[in-house]
């Protein structure tokens, strides 16, 4: 069953210049969508309704979030103020890589009159990095 999609863009008001003062929770990622080309390999123009439909895109990523909250240790009193110290296992990605996410999964929203993706990190397929050289392969 193909269900029509829900156009999900939020308009952020009142923003200064640059996106520093935009915190990313979580696993979430904030990313800057790619223009994908509106012709075909065979020559054919596509309207821009037809590649916004694809179920894949690509982006560039402008923010990460700290990572998944790891468990705390049971002696802390479940009803005090939060812990200041909480632990993070980090998200794979990083700023700077450019990543194929699955479209279904974003919220679309608009800084500054430019669009921004949200994604969990879940939604990110894979993602091309310049520099591998912290990897162990």
């Amino acid at each position: 069953m193909n269900r029509p999609r829900i156009q999900r863009t939020f308009y952020l008001l009142s923003m200064s210049e640059n996106l520093k003062n935009l915190i990313v929770i979580g696993d979430r990622i904030l990313l800057k969508p790619v223009a994908a080309s509106n012709k075909t390999g065979s020559g054919l123009y596509l309207p821009p309704s037809v590649k916004e439909q694809d179920s894949v895109h690509t982006g560039l990523i402008v923010k990460v979030g700290p990572g998944y909250p790891l468990p705390q240790a049971p002696d802390t009193d479940r009803f005090s103020e939060p812990a200041e110290n909480v632990s993070y296992l980090p998200l794979q990605v990083r700023e700077g890589d450019q990543a194929l996410f699955l479209h279904k999964n974003a919220y679309e929203i608009e800084v500054n009159g430019e669009r921004f993706v949200i994604v969990n990190q879940n939604a990110i397929l894979l993602v091309f990095r310049e520099d591998l050289s912290d990897l162990v392969l």
